[in-house]
């Protein structure tokens, strides 16, 4: 994937078009793969395009004008799918809400972006809407798809709001055509309002041409066919998982959708799918599971395990250099294979060829761990600014550690002071209602070429694979002017310490570096239990001094390959994880460092006055 490379002008003008044009291409063909009343149960593109259709009409019967904003608060589904292109039909704009948000984070959203509907999945996340009723100025109607409706009208179920939608398309014929047809390239496809790990969200403006230039691209790089089958369970209120959908319309891929993240590993061994997109915390969950239930096994089995691991790696370091074993290595490969490996891939389903990460930076550790176990993860680059996919890496050509080229479209450069710098059709409008935030994130040069400034520190490779070193707010200067990259640390520890959860590392102007630390409560319950350690919960467990010298002692080994003023010198080991519930992960699991860091500011503090015990 050269830098830069053009791309064919755009086959359709808005995200619409590039749905009908799939619908009606292959209608008979399974679009989306579901449970329904526990059973999997499909839906045929003709299928999908009659109910999108009878969205969009209720929508014209209620009044939506062009690029009036309709919110989603909602889970993964094949309604919210239905729903947002139902909403893009009407030549509306949809507005992502993370159905983790609080009422007071769902008030804010609605309200900044004047919304005049909300979308809803369940009762639960109306009565969120309920709670700040009184303080929702613009909205008109609530339509929820499982939930039920109240009497004053407010909050409408969607079969009903489908209904009525069938009846204006009677009396109306014309208007769902004369709707979708008059959306411009350029106009307002989605508003989706960053998850930060500071500050208040800020509404990104995405056109219709900057999915449709996303789907293109990807379909030009040329690994991916209809032949293929995904698995959806990304949070669709986030940009990594909508241009997963807008890539599955393009393609005419069938793909799984379903976001119950408590039973992803269950559907994908039910439903084998050849491909998912999802974010380092999934991976470093599931090599911390097969490690650990590896040591737990023992004995031969374990011995097995690490003498298969290690012929894994070294048929990886092979095709890292694009060879492929030969000789008693590849024997060797194949037993490896039969008795280890295929069980690990059979859990994922066993047809799989490859994950794609996004997100957040993957740990290269990891990355080499699954593709010694024959499992390749294709770790990719973008922003809710940039439209998710910026750069990617192809499956022959990816380079571990790095977040892979350019796709074709997109322009890469670094800045004077290490910033990642990045041009092409998937970048955003701006920001809503934000000038002077859409004048910090986007600049022109001389000769008209807007550039967005991704707020990530990286060089680009020989190869012209981009390698991200950290973000240029979290880099830590210390006391001393020593620059650390605090991401490579941190995901050290995660790779190399199967009792860690999350960490966060501190040291700006600060003498030395320390390190907050969450733990793995299912990891380290196992080896408490085995070491005669009781508990009660997690906070009891954090709080055993046996557990803080546990992850003392693999920090010290990741300590030895550092230089001496990135050594972490002091550890606190966290009442309670890192997660999106609390606040203190983002919905793609990135930490929120401030939150986490006033959370925890006396803990901080105490390590500089020596009131915190060092390890």
């Amino acid at each position: 994937m050269p830098n830069a490379e053009p791309l064919s002008a755009a086959s359709f003008r808005s995200v619409p078009d590039m749905w009908h044009h799939r619908c009606q291409s292959t209608p008979d063909a399974t679009a989306m793969i579901f449970r329904e009343d526990g059973e999997w149960a499909s839906m045929n593109w003709n299928t999908a395009e009659n109910a999108s259709r009878e969205i969009a009409n209720g929508l014209l019967s209620f009044g939506l004008e062009r690029e009036d904003r309709c919110c989603i608060l909602a889970g993964t589904s094949v309604e919210w799918i239905l729903v947002d292109m139902g909403i893009l039909c009407a030549a509306g704009a949809t507005t992502t809400v993370y159905p983790s948000n609080t009422p007071e984070e769902c008030e804010y959203i609605i309200n900044h972006c004047g919304a005049v509907l909300v979308f809803c999945d369940t009762d639960a996340q109306v009565a969120k809407l309920q709670e700040v009723r009184g303080l929702l100025t613009h909205i008109r109607q609530v339509i929820v798809f499982n939930g039920t409706s109240t009497e004053d009208g407010w909050v409408k179920s969607l079969a009903q709001f489908r209904k009525e939608g069938r009846e204006y398309a009677q009396a109306n014929p014309d208007a769902y055509t004369a709707a979708h047809t008059a959306i411009e390239p350029d106009s307002m496809a989605t508003l989706i309002y960053t998850s930060g790990t500071t500050g208040k969200p800020k509404g990104v403006i995405l056109t219709h041409d900057s999915w449709v230039y996303e789907a293109e691209a990807i379909d030009s790089v040329g690994f991916i066919s209809p032949a293929d089958k995904q698995f959806l369970f990304l949070p669709l209120s986030h940009v990594f998982a909508k241009v997963m959908q807008v890539i599955f319309i393009r393609l005419g891929v069938p793909t799984v959708v379903d976001g119950d993240i408590d039973t992803l590993v269950d559907n994908l061994g039910e439903t084998s799918p050849t491909w998912m997109g999802a974010v380092p915390r999934i991976f470093e969950k599931a090599y911390n599971k097969i490690v650990t239930d590896a040591r737990e096994a023992g004995g031969v089995k374990y011995k097995l395990f690490a003498w298969a691991l290690d012929i894994g790696s070294q048929v990886s370091r092979l095709r890292q250099d694009g060879k492929e074993p030969t000789g008693l290595l590849k024997l060797k490969y194949a037993i490896a294979d039969k008795l280890v490996f295929s069980k690990v891939k059979a859990k994922f389903g066993g047809k799989l060829r490859f994950f794609v990460s996004g997100g957040a930076p993957l740990s290269k550790e990891i990355a080499e761990f699954f593709h010694a176990c024959d499992i390749l993860i294709l770790e990719g680059y973008g922003l809710s600014e940039s439209s998710a996919a910026s750069t990617l890496n192809p499956p022959d050509a990816f380079k571990f550690g790095t977040v892979g080229q350019p796709i074709p479209g997109t322009e890469v450069k670094i800045a004077e002071d290490g910033e990642i710098l990045m041009s092409g059709r998937g970048i955003m409008k701006g920001y809503y209602n934000n000038d002077e935030a859409t004048a910090e994130s986007l600049s022109t040069d001389e000769d008209g070429t807007v550039w967005l400034h991704t707020g990530d520190i990286g060089t680009v490779l020989d190869s012209g694979h981009v390698k991200i070193t950290d973000r240029k707010k979290e880099i830590i200067i210390t006391a001393g002017g020593k620059n650390i990259a605090p991401a490579h640390v941190q995901n050290m520890l995660k790779a190399r310490c199967l009792y860690v959860s999350e960490v966060l590392m501190h040291g700006d102007k600060r003498n030395f570096c320390v390190a907050l630390v969450a733990i793995n409560e299912v990891s380290v319950g196992k080896w408490a239990a085995k070491n005669g350690i009781t508990y009660t919960d997690y906070a009891d467990l954090a709080s055993k001094p046996e557990v803080k010298a546990l992850i003392w002692d693999d920090l010290k080994a990741i300590n030895e390959d550092l230089a001496s003023y990135e050594t972490i010198k002091k550890i606190a080991i966290l009442p309670e994880d890192m997660t999106v519930e609390n606040g203190q992960l983002t919905p793609s699991m990135k930490v929120k460092r401030r939150i986490v860091e006033d959370t925890y500011k006396d803990i901080l503090d105490g390590f500089y006055t020596d009131t915190v015990a060092a390890l």
